[in-house]
Formats: C-alpha cells, sequence, structure tokens
C-alpha cells in the first residue's frame, strides 16, 4: 500500500496541474489580460459613491463631477510645454516635478497628472486635448456637501497611496478612497465596483477595436446609499454653539446606542477638502498644532471627568453595600484624612446620597469610596473590584463603535498602583482622587455621553453607533446586542432622582426648560498645560452630562469645553439647549441660547500659542474673496479675532 501511495499522489498532482493550465489557456484567457498591457489599453469607469443621508431622510453628502488629467510618460512627444502649464494654470517646475513624479511611478503605465479640475476648468483643457500626446482625461466622481457642518462625521475623500496600490488590487494609482468618518468605516459599501473596458491597440499605440469583442468589460456599479443616526438640524446646532470654543459634544439615543450628534471644536466646512484647493487646505488643517481641527475630541481627547464620575462612584458603593441611600456623612465645606490632605467640597451639613448628588458633595462621594476600598482587607483586591464595576459601563476599553478613530480612556486597577507604588504602602487614602473623578481615571465624552445613556436605561446600553440603515445590507448585531452592567437595577432609580434634582435644587437650577424634566450633573476638570517650558494650571474644562425626558428617556449628552470653567457656565447651557432642541425642535431658552452664541474662548486659547493655522487660513480665504483673486469655499469656522495676542 505504501508502495501505491507516493507514485498515486504524484499522479494527482501532476494531472491537477496540467487540468489548471489547460483551462487558462484554453478556457479562461483572463490572466492573458495581465500579460498583454502593450497590446491592451485598460479604461475605468469609475462609479459614484453612494449618497449619505441623515437619520429623517436628509441629503448630506452627493457627488459631483470631476475630471483627472492623466499622463502616460512614454507618450508624451513634442508638446508645448508653456501651452499646457497655462492651460492647467501651473508653473514650469510644478510640471516638471509633476512628470518626474509619474516616470517613477511608471514610464508606460497611466498615472495622475493634476487631479480634480472641475467642469469649467475642465472644459478648457479639453478643447485642446488632441495637442497634448500622452494625456487624457479621467472622469471621476467627488464629493459635493450639501451642509456646511458635520466634516468629522463625514471624513473625506483622497488619493491612495503606492503602499495600499500594492496590498489592495482593487486600487489603482489616482483612485480614490475614504478617509476618517463613516467615508473611512463604510468605504467598501460607499465606493461601489469600478467597470472596465478593454481596448486593442495596433503597433502605432492606437486603439483598434474592443479587446474580445468587450467579453471581459464590465459595468460599473454605484455605491449603496446609507443613512446615518445623526440628526443634521441637532448636528448643525451643535456646532454653532460651540463656534469660538474647543472640545466635544456627544448625544446617543438610550434605547438604541445611536449616536444623535457628534460634534468637535473647533471643525471646518467639509467643502474646502474638494478641489483643487484640497491638498493645500488639508496642509493647513494637518499642521495646526494649536487649534487641531482634524482631532475629533469627542472620540479622542481623554479629560479626567470630574464630577460626573460620582455618579458611578454612588453606585458602585450601593452596589457593594457600604453605604444605602439615607447613609449620612458630614460635610464641613471640606473633607480632612489621613496624611494631612484636603478635599475642598460644595456643600455644607449633612450629606445623604441625594443632597450629595445634586449638590455634589466631595465629601459624600470620597467617603463612599474609601468605604468601598476599606470593605476588602487587601486594597489590591478591592480596588479591582472598584474597577471592574465600572468597566461594565463600557468604560477603560474600546467601545467599538463604527468609527476609525478613538481612544480607551483610563479606569485603574491594581497594576496601576503596583507600577505607581512598586513598593506596595499605598491604600483607599492614596487614591482617593478616584472618587471624584480626577486621580488616574480619564474619559472621553463618547464614553461620557455612553454612562448617561447607560443611567438613563436603569443599567445597560448598547455600543454606540453612527450607522442606522444600508439599503440591502444589515446592521451589523453587535450594534443591537444588549451589554448588562455589574450594578443591580433598584439602585438606578436612587440615583436619578438625585439627578433630577440637579436641575431644581441643585448646581443647575438655574438651566431648567419648562416642560421638560432633564436629570444631570455638572463638573469641572483640573487643566494644566506647558507655558514656556513651565507647568501651569489653567481655566478648568467645563463638563455637564445630562438625559431627558427622566422617564422614557430619548437623549442622553455630553459636553465638555475647553478652559470653560465651571460646569453650569458654558457646558451645562449647552446641554439644556440641545436637549431642548432636540425633543422640540425650537428653543424657548433664548437667554442661555443668546448667552452661549456671544461667548468667546479664543482669549484663553491664545495664551497657549497665539493665532492657530485654522484662524489664519480662513483670514487668507476672506482676504482672497475680498480681493477676487480665487473662488474658494469658505470653511464654517468662525472667530473672534480680536481676543488672540
Amino acid at each position: 500500500m505504501r508502495k501505491v501511495l507516493l507514485p498515486s499522489l504524484i499522479i494527482v498532482a501532476a494531472l491537477l496541474l496540467v487540468l489548471r493550465i489547460f483551462y487558462l489557456q484554453f478556457v479562461d484567457d483572463s490572466f492573458k489580460l495581465k500579460s498583454d498591457n502593450n497590446a491592451i489599453k485598460i479604461k475605468y469607469d469609475y462609479p459614484e459613491r453612494g449618497y449619505i443621508y441623515d437619520r429623517n431622510g436628509k441629503l448630506l453628502v452627493a457627488n459631483q463631477a470631476s475630471y483627472d488629467i492623466m499622463v502616460i510618460p512614454r507618450d508624451v512627444k513634442n508638446i508645448d510645454t508653456l501651452e499646457l502649464c497655462q492651460l492647467l494654470d501651473i508653473t514650469k517646475e510644478d510640471f516638471l516635478k509633476r512628470m518626474a513624479k509619474a516616470k517613477i511611478y511608471s514610464p508606460r503605465l497611466p498615472s495622475v497628472f493634476l487631479p480634480q479640475l472641475n467642469k469649467s476648468e475642465f472644459a478648457a483643457f479639453q478643447e485642446k486635448i488632441r495637442k497634448f500626446e500622452g494625456f487624457y482625461f479621467q472622469k471621476r466622481s467627488l464629493r459635493d456637501y450639501e451642509v456646511d457642518f458635520g466634516a468629522n462625521v463625514f471624513g473625506f475623500i483622497t488619493q491612495v497611496n503606492e503602499k495600499l496600490v500594492a496590498k489592495n488590487p482593487y486600487y489603482n494609482s489616482g483612485d480614490l478612497i475614504g478617509r476618517q468618518g463613516v467615508e473611512e468605516s463604510y468605504e467598501d459599501i460607499l465606493r461601489g465596483i469600478k467597470g472596465v473596458k478593454y481596448f486593442q491597440k495596433d503597433k502605432y499605440n492606437r486603439e483598434i477595436g474592443s479587446y474580445k469583442e468587450g467579453r471581459y468589460d464590465t459595468v460599473a456599479v454605484q455605491g449603496e446609499d446609507i443613512n446615518l443616526t445623526i440628526d443634521a438640524e441637532l448636528q448643525k446646532y451643535g456646532e454653532q454653539l460651540m463656534v469660538n470654543k474647543r472640545g466635544g459634544i456627544v448625544a446617543i439615543e438610550p434605547k438604541t446606542g445611536e449616536i444623535l450628534a457628534l460634534v468637535t471644536a473647533p471643525s471646518y466646512d467639509p467643502s474646502i477638502l474638494v478641489g483643487r484647493q484640497r491638498s493645500k487646505n488639508y496642509t493647513v488643517l494637518y499642521h495646526d498644532s494649536i487649534a487641531k481641527p482634524l482631532y475629533d475630541r469627542g472620540l479622542l481627547a481623554e479629560y479626567p471627568p470630574g464630577s460626573p464620575f460620582k455618579i458611578l462612584t454612588g453606585l458602585v458603593a450601593l452596589q457593594e453595600g457600604v453605604v444605602n441611600e439615607h447613609t449620612t456623612f458630614m460635610c464641613h465645606h471640606g473633607f480632612s484624612y489621613a496624611r494631612g490632605r484636603f478635599m475642598k467640597c460644595h456643600g455644607f451639613g449633612p450629606h445623604q446620597l441625594h443632597n450629595g448628588i445634586y449638590n455634589s458633595c466631595n465629601t459624600y462621594f470620597a467617603s463612599a469610596y474609601m468605604l468601598t476600598i476599606n470593605k476588602y482587607a487587601k486594597p489590591a483586591y478591592a480596588v479591582d473590584v472598584w474597577s471592574n464595576h465600572i468597566k461594565s459601563f463600557g468604560l477603560g476599553q474600546f467601545m467599538g463603535y463604527d468609527l476609525p478613530t478613538g481612544k480607551k480612556g483610563n479606569i485603574p486597577d491594581s497594576k496601576t498602583y503596583k507600577k505607581i507604588y512598586p513598593n506596595g504602602g499605598w491604600r483607599s487614602t492614596t487614591i482617593v482622587s478616584n472618587a471624584i473623578g480626577q486621580g488616574e481615571v480619564l474619559m472621553t465624552p463618547i464614553q461620557l455621553a455612553n454612562m448617561m445613556a447607560t443611567v438613563a436605561n436603569e443599567g445597560y446600553y448598547y455600543t454606540p453607533h453612527i450607522i442606522k440603515r444600508i439599503e440591502g445590507h444589515k446592521i451589523d448585531k453587535k450594534f443591537t446586542t444588549k451589554h448588562v452592567t455589574t450594578i443591580d437595577k433598584k439602585y438606578y432609580k436612587p440615583m436619578i432622582s438625585g439627578l433630577f434634582d440637579v436641575y431644581n435644587l441643585g448646581t443647575a437650577s438655574s438651566l431648567r426648560v419648562d416642560g421638560i424634566d432633564i436629570c444631570g450633573k455638572t463638573g469641572t476638570a483640573e487643566n494644566f498645560a506647558k507655558i514656556n517650558g513651565k507647568r501651569e494650571q489653567l481655566k478648568d474644562h467645563s463638563i455637564f452630562v445630562a438625559f431627558a425626558p427622566k422617564d422614557n428617556p430619548k437623549i442622553a449628552i455630553a459636553i465638555l469645553v475647553e478652559n470653560g470653567g465651571f460646569g453650569a457656565t458654558i457646558a451645562g447651557p449647552i446641554a439644556s439647549l440641545m436637549i431642548e432642541k432636540f425633543l422640540r425642535k425650537k428653543i424657548t431658552r433664548t437667554d442661555l441660547e443668546t448667552r452661549i452664541l456671544n461667548t468667546s474662548l479664543q482669549g484663553q486659547y491664545a495664551k497657549l500659542g497665539g493665532l492657530s493655522e485654522i484662524i489664519k487660513l480662513q483670514l487668507r480665504i476672506e482676504d482672497s474673496i475680498k480681493n477676487k483673486k480665487t473662488a474658494v469655499p469658505v470653511p464654517v469656522i468662525k472667530v473672534d479675532t480680536t481676543q488672540q495676542n
């Protein structure tokens, strides 16, 4: 049997190889196309990308015709270089650089010489294209933004790089691809399928007809349309409220995890990254190290959450049984504990859970936290118990939403403190700052919003996501999978009662909206920065979290405004306005609206480095328009430059 096995395997393998060769040579000769580049010309028909709509069917992103000037360096012969440069409005030096780059890519394959001409620019070139042998145009589809907001949500379209072309056979040099936002997350769905046509060439490189009578030609298929969970009007309003400020706003529908608004500030008009000015404008945005307009603060910025974290401190203490609704701690405008350290406080007198929440009493939550840690003999074990409770809210980890960027934040555990204190000796008093959202705790605005959605749902959440509907496709089931926290449902009701009275009796009583029951929590986060090489404390970040209505919540929201001060000063009013805008589609608290729209923090930000590049970009564009030099779209950023240094 063994003597027969080896020869049999060799014979079978040889037969399979012969059959495969026969199939490729006589049955399927599609691979022959790759070896016939000298005799075959390939033309691609690029489909339109799928349209993007908001949750209510409002069109946000469509398409517009664009034309790339392509070049095959080997075919460029006897052309008037100066005339071509004048026609395309480029310098001779620019021409030489572009030709050199094309030759490096391939002397005989087409590559993009000048991308993204609009119709008028293309028309001028088309009239004289016959004079420039080796050049031709490739029609493509560029984005046409129907709105001037949501740049961080959409992302943008750019050319693929050579590394990606080598890695992914779908893309060729000059092809466009989505970057950042939903354009990147849903690239495979939005891009569609390219059509391909093959043409036979003669020895003079002239087309003489379709190859194999079009047997291998394919038709372009348009990309699928998508509906986002974003509410366009809420997104627009949030960006208006954040003009002349820096920070992030994230709003979530608690019952579904759908992201209603994702605001980062400062932002920009997405249309400035379309057309021939795209590269220059992107360079300005990319190198703006002061305002960081491409940095999505709602997803990426990690901050100490401050007082909103007291919600979780209280819930864990209730779950661990170290306090109940009636447990009382005495506050003397501060809380003293071991080693002479002192924690300032807003309150005075006896505090239980209810008034501890609406007065934001540091004493109450520091005491509850230390009781939680001291419940167990070993602080390392205790802090892991606490940490696991907190992480059940989706914190301290990547959340799994359908956007290409994010940060984990930080929820400390015993490993954290073993690194900080390798010789041991730490205990509850050492790490008590965690109780009030300071210490080693870090959260992003989307994590804060998801935390409030979880509280609104009394103990569960769905992974936040920005896709609502894709025609012909099912939404990933991970977005409809319920995540339940380790905190029993019965402990949420007393916490929600305290959050409700933040608006009635506590730190946000001036922010009430008649007829809407809002539950919320103010917060501030300490803010340090290096200025002239020295670490200085700047004005605190303003934080506010909320959900509404109290019963059957429809929206949970988190706002963080850098250098905004106390939570009820700027972030709090924005929360009330956003909630009313979403629930009523109108604003009755026009006093809050006027104050926020007229508030500029540019003076605060100027201390960190003067005029940012994005402000300079707007000033240049405005100057250009005044002098009628070029027709360039104006970005959405509005700034008060009178307060800049």
